[in-house]
């Protein structure tokens, strides 16, 4: 009764699908005989020019565009209002001559604020015509202020180009159309199954009735066909197809139709084992699918023990398809992400190369971007060991320099190292080393298995600007004693292998030949799916505690170092050696002399300093290796003053000469600059860190030619900045209310730092990026003796400074609030983003003190509550450790040491010293983190742990000392030191012993004398009983300022209490 219940339900949907789709007849949009209606829009440097031609139908549009400094995006915008039923779908016609580019599909709210996009990323445009599908589920929200993003109506729609690759080209558009659909019936997805012929001791109905344990059998060993008859058009999205062992068949198709009568082929397979098959068939939709067995392995006939047709869903994209293939596997024979959870990685690399390799937490290696990885898998005890069989621990050489390992922990523990060594952007080549230990009592023997997978260590869930997961492996051939995948890419044995296999998708993954403890057959296989897989393999016999090394080269570029094929271990460990002394030398210019207690700071700043320099591309310093492969300045120009303050000074000039090479002609300073140009979309905070970063290098070098010949840029940036503030200078804001008044003399709004990329605003941020840029100014032109200079900057600098907190007051007293806002507008609490007003841009004087104190109170009773485990909370951005250094700032240093311990406390994994752009409070659940390391938060981490030992005062030319110290540290019985700290005023070092009732401080100055110096906030602000400066007393110190003059060096200080 049941069954004949449900039939007629289905019989009734289907019934009532066929009805809606009668009624729901599609909309074009467009016809595109004509332009009329279509308003061209571009960024700075791109031209965009439309046209009607002869098209797929009638005429079309003819759309040429010119990127013509690289970057940038440009398109059409018409006005085609639409009300958005449950379902629907876009369609139009395409065609292109056209490098790969981003083509994205714009839907907008009436006044522009509000987008839903479909981004098709690096697309590959046809060159033929052909039709363009965008479902629902396609289409996301983009940005904007609403807090309902979904889509009910619009006013806009939107074709935009968007450099991926630049360059030029041409696009054809025809016919868009709008089409409500009908409620998906995919729940629906009951096939009724027919068969060529069935064994009498079978059922037709096995294939379909969730049980592995019946099997369908043929009653031929000739070709056999199964139809799924769908009981009308459906949409689907692959099918899962579990075979016989030995009835498989070995070679099939896969054919649709709408009425039985007219076949279209969609898929062909060939195979030598009996896995499973996984056809991806995404947005698939027909009435009828045929499976046609046209070749029996056994030669007896077919056997097939399930057949599921899998929903849309289930293949939206090609992650979301292994992530389903992964459930039906057991836990650690795919990728940890693919099970839905958070994977962390570091990187692996050579400075200033543009390739870059990742490793994961669990051992996996990525050999280049997008690119396959190398995973571990070991076989013995019966029994695949993976990722999931035991702990991993993570570390690196030293714990500080960038050669990162990881342990599996178990009876036979399994070391995975990784370092990059060679000449950058031309030799550099990927190291890896796999140390096996045999920790039992008993001898061990079996295999390590090296296996060549189609996944990147950058997990799905990393989106923006490149997508991780799956990544392709069209072909794998064995060459000689390498291994080469994609045509292009080699594997390097360098310890010679005992066994290589490789098998294409269809024959199964290759994780269910190794848990066999066997290899595929094939050695060279081709993939028209582009998933194949490989692995090496390397046998063991271990005694107790006996242990072994295998070694595998993955160059990075097409030459290879001629002893790479020598087999010889003494030559990886001496790229090895010579990898850790250049790190050793370049990341420790600054000697501490700490106790161990510190050691977890002094790591972390050094392994930053390396991945600062690994991120780095050539003269590019980028805040990342995937994500963020991109040289923003805003990242730039703080990362490079932290170089600066570790004695890393040439890398500093290339990139200042590189950045500022691209400033547009007008004097914008692009926010970003990337391997197709700078980026003209307006982040207003730009152009003032061009010249702070400018100022930072003649810091710190004392190069006055080089800042000769960078003041053109100089001032080619203030007269923007005019420019820009003359925009909001006009009786319009001079002589509105309150909220319009906000903004007067101060910058535009603009996305800023990205805190406003829903809808721009005036921003403090870049006001207070604008106000430091004009400082610098006027000491570079002072600097130069550039008097005229000097005096006209000075006055937009001295305006412009009344404008701002003029703008702040009213702010402050519109939105009824007792902090700083984040910008003129909302009233924003963002105190992570006022820490840059404290530093660098050193406004701290005049901050209206009781909201600068409001600020950090409120941000710090926030975090304080956010740290207990009650709190509900979903993520924070670690570059929060800029508010360590603001406390120090406000000499309040028992703060910043306990936020300073908050946040090493989510470095994750904690042994790889790094944190990524985003820290969520459930630590696997799988959602965007930005890049790992993340350099720009790295970055700000390094320069507020150096306001700790010293800063510069720049309003009276002071430098200060100690200001952040810990007791045990000062306290520690053989004292501590740090050494060659470098300054506005040359290296500096100090030494600081306790000695009964007193505390002894020596200070160095290396390359100069008569400096005013302050040690501020020692020995926890107790007030002295007596302070000698080389024997004389001092007398002008309080609790926690002790200020002196350093005529000469060294000089000692004697502090009594």
């Amino acid at each position: 009764m049941k069954e004949v219940i449900s039939k007629i339900i289905i019989a009734i949907l289907v019934l009532l699908s066929l009805a809606i789709q009668l009624f729901a007849q599609p909309k074009t949009l467009d016809e595109f005989n004509t332009t009329e209606g279509w308003q061209i829009f571009a960024s700075e440097g791109v031209e965009i020019k439309i046209s009607t031609v002869d098209g797929w139908k009638g005429k079309c549009l003819h759309l040429d565009y010119n990127f013509t400094k690289g970057s940038g995006y440009g398109g059409i915008q018409k006005v085609l209002p639409i009300a958005y039923p449950e379902n629907y779908q876009f369609n139009f016609y395409l065609r292109a001559q056209s490098p790969n580019n981003n083509l994205e599909f714009k839907l907008l709210s009436a006044n522009n604020e509000n987008v839903w996009w479909y981004n098709n990323r690096n697309y590959e445009f046809p060159d033929q015509w052909t039709k363009y599908v965008i479902k629902k589920r396609k289409i996301e929200f983009a940005w904007g202020p609403t807090t309902d993003k979904t889509l009910r109506q619009t006013e806009k729609l939107e074709f935009t180009i968007a450099s991926y690759n630049g360059g030029k080209g041409t696009i054809y558009l025809d016919e868009l159309k709008f089409e409500p659909l009908p409620e998906l019936l995919s729940a629906l997805l009951q096939p009724l199954f027919t068969a060529t012929s069935t064994s009498k001791k079978s059922d037709v109905k096995f294939l379909s009735d969730k049980n592995h344990g019946t099997i369908w059998r043929s009653n031929s060993k000739e070709k056999q066909e199964i139809i799924l008859d769908l009981q009308g058009r459906k949409e689907y999205g692959g099918l899962k197809i579990v075979w016989d062992e030995k009835d498989f068949a070995s070679k099939f198709n896969l054919q649709i139709s709408d009425d039985g009568k007219t076949w279209e082929k969609i898929y062909t397979a060939a195979k030598e084992n009996p896995n499973i098959n996984y056809i991806r068939l995404p947005e698939f939709e027909s009435a009828l699918i045929k499976i046609q067995l046209e070749k029996s392995f056994s030669g007896k006939g077919f056997g097939i023990r399930e057949i599921e047709i899998k929903d849309g869903e289930y293949s939206a994209d090609i992650n979301r398809f292994f992530i389903n293939i992964a459930k039906d596997h057991t836990r650690g024979f795919y990728p940890r992400y693919f099970n839905e959870e958070k994977s962390y990685w570091t990187v692996v690399g050579v400075s200033e190369d543009v390739k870059e390799a990742l490793i994961n937490e669990d051992g996996a290696v990525e050999v280049d971007k997008q690119n396959f990885s190398l995973e571990p898998f070991l076989y013995y005890d019966g029994k695949l060991k993976t990722w999931n069989s035991q702990q991993n621990i993570q570390r690196l050489e030293k714990n500080y320099l960038p050669v990162p390992s990881v342990k599996w922990l178990g009876d036979i523990q399994l070391e995975v190292k990784a370092f990059a060594d060679g000449e950058a952007n031309k030799s550099s080549v990927l190291y890896l080393s796999y140390t096996l230990k045999n920790i039992s009592k008993e001898v061990k023997e079996g295999n390590l298995f090296v296996a060549v997978r189609p996944f990147q260590v950058n997990p799905y869930y990393q989106w923006l600007n490149v997508t991780g997961g799956a990544a392709k492996i069209r072909s794998i051939k064995t060459e000689k004693n390498k291994i080469v995948v994609n045509g292009a890419k080699y594997i390097v044995p360098i310890s010679k292998a005992d066994g290589f296999g490789a098998a294409s998708f269809d024959d199964g993954d290759v994780t269910s030949f190794l848990s066999q403890d066997k290899l595929p057959q094939k050695k060279n296989v081709v993939d028209k799916i582009g998933y194949a897989s490989a692995a090496m393999k390397f046998s063991f016999d271990l005694k107790p505690q006996e242990e072994k090394i295998f070694y595998v080269a993955v160059p990075f570029y097409k030459e290879i170092p001629g002893k790479l094929n020598s087999g010889k271990a003494q030559f990886v460990n001496q790229k090895l050696e010579e990898t850790k002394k250049f790190w050793e030398e370049k990341i420790t210019h600054v000697k501490f002399n700490l106790p161990s207690s510190a050691d977890k700071i002094v790591n972390t700043i050094r392994t930053n300093l390396a991945n600062i320099l690994i991120n780095r591309d050539k003269a590019g310093i980028q805040p990342g290796s995937r994500s963020y492969e991109r040289s923003w300045i805003r990242d730039g120009s703080l990362t490079s003053s932290a170089l600066l303050k570790n004695g890393i000074v040439k890398e500093v000039r290339e990139f200042a000469d590189w950045y500022s090479a691209n400033q547009f002609e007008n004097g914008k300073v692009p926010c970003v600059v990337d391997r197709r140009g700078p980026d003209p979309v307006p982040e207003n905070d730009s152009h003032g860190e061009l010249v702070y970063l400018i100022k930072q290098y003649f810091n710190y070098s004392k190069d006055t030619t080089w800042l000769r010949s960078k003041f053109e840029n100089v001032n080619k940036t203030v007269d923007y900045i005019k420019f820009l503030v003359d925009q909001r200078s006009t009786d319009f804001y001079k002589s509105g209310n309150d909220s319009i008044r906000a903004c007067y003399g101060i910058l535009p709004e603009s996305i800023s730092h990205e805190g406003y990329s829903d809808k721009p605003r005036h921003s403090y941020w870049d006001d207070f990026f604008g106000m430091k840029g004009l400082k610098d100014a006027v000491e570079i032109a002072d600097l130069l003796g550039e008097k005229e200079e000097s005096k006209k900057i000075a006055g937009i600098r001295d305006e412009f400074k009344k404008n701002l907190y003029e703008s702040i007051e009213l702010a402050t007293k519109r939105k009824k609030i007792n902090y700083i806002p984040g910008c003129a507008e909302l009233g924003d609490f963002d105190a992570t983003s006022t820490t840059i007003a404290l530093y660098p841009c050193n406004e701290l004087n005049n901050l209206p003190h009781e909201l600068l104190q409001n600020t950090f109170d409120k941000y710090f009773e926030n975090t304080q509550n956010r740290a207990k485990p009650e709190t509900v909370w979903d993520a924070y951005t670690p570059y929060e450790v800029r508010t360590i250094g603001s406390f120090i700032f406000l000499d309040q240093p028992e703060r910043a040491h306990w936020l300073l311990e908050y946040f090493l406390n989510d470095q994750r994994p904690q042994g790889w010293n790094h944190w990524a752009e985003v820290v969520w409070k459930d630590r696997r659940i799988p959602r965007f983190i930005g890049d790992m390391p993340h350099t720009w938060v790295g970055s700000d981490f390094i320069n507020s742990m150096r306001t700790m030992f010293i800063y510069e005062n720049e309003y009276d030319s002071t430098i200060v000392l100690g200001a952040g110290l810990y007791q045990d540290w000062i306290d520690a019985p053989n004292g501590m030191s740090i050494e060659h700290l470098p300054s506005y005023y040359g290296d500096i070092s100090y030494f600081v012993k306790k000695e009964n009732e007193k505390y002894r401080v020596d200070i160095v100055l290396h390359e100069n004398e008569n400096v005013k110096v302050v040690l501020k906030n020692f020995n926890q602000k107790k007030l002295p009983k007596k302070i000698l400066a080389d024997g004389i007393e001092l007398k002008n110190f309080t609790e926690n300022s002790i200020p002196f003059y350093i005529g000469k060096t060294p000089v000692s200080l004697e502090i009594f209490y």
